[in-house]
């Protein structure tokens, strides 16, 4: 795809956005939660984690513990035996206790609405925040993820991998109103379409404003031209071999 000006790369922009909604119209936070709080925790546990394995640990959980003033009195053996199937147990328990205590001493034991104070609490960053702001208060925000970084890459909204560069990036293209939503359904076509290994661009809804499959395509025809011999290059013989002996051995 040629350079575009910036005023084209909105245009194109508004039209991935809509052709979004219109492929995934019910892509929705995957986290499965009852309160900002629930979501909170459930966030922190989804990292290196997959939503669904979240999901299947944060019912018993969220039983126990059913808010911060309860998780912050709690045994943290009791809450890594619980969160284990999530991975990084250890690390992730000292986190939900921290957040917990910071909740109850700082904020009454409520989750704060706003991204400043949000990223003020332990192990915190804006993805979680962003998460929380746009799923649990209706606060619009991009949630820039691994899915997120990947596809807005391929889709030339971003040439950064740094979260804060793509989530700027992406403030300048995407109408503050659909943040969240935008976020959510480039999440799930990561998942379902636009793998990391093996994208399925002959089915992607976003395939004619794409720069990806064009420039995938012609890498495939670089690799297989620097795989063909040169035009009027004699292919190289196999060596002679001599006649087999009676016992089968080479002469």
């Amino acid at each position: 795809m040629p350079r575009e000006s910036a005023a084209a790369r909105r245009e194109r922009a508004r039209r991935i956005d809509a052709a979004l909604a219109a492929a995934y119209p019910d892509a929705a936070c995957a986290l499965h939660h009852r309160s900002a709080f629930q979501l909170l925790v459930a966030t922190i546990l989804s990292a290196q984690c997959t939503d669904k394995k979240v999901n299947e640990v944060t019912p018993a959980l969220f039983q126990r513990f059913p808010d911060a003033s309860v998780l912050a009195q709690a045994d943290p053996a009791e809450v890594e035996r619980l969160i284990q199937p999530t991975g990084f147990f250890r690390q992730k328990t000292r986190s939900l206790l921290a957040v917990a205590h910071d909740l109850v001493e700082r904020f009454g034991g409520r989750v704060p609405r706003t991204l400043e104070e949000l990223t003020t609490l332990h192990g915190v960053g804006r993805k979680t925040a962003n998460v929380v702001l746009g799923n649990a208060f209706d606060v619009p925000g991009l949630t820039v993820d691994t899915h997120m970084t990947r596809v807005n890459r391929r889709l030339g909204l971003t040439a950064h991998e740094d979260p804060a560069k793509i989530e700027r990036d992406l403030m300048e293209l995407i109408p503050e109103a659909h943040w969240t939503l935008y976020s959510h359904r480039v999440i799930h076509h990561g998942r379902v379409c636009c793998d990391a290994r093996r994208p399925q661009c002959e089915r992607c809804p976003l395939r004619a404003l794409c720069p990806w499959p064009a420039s995938a395509a012609r890498r495939a025809s670089d690799s297989a031209a620097r795989r063909r011999p040169a035009r009027g290059a004699k292919p190289v013989a196999a060596p002679a071999r001599g006649p087999r002996s009676a016992r089968g051995r080479r002469a």
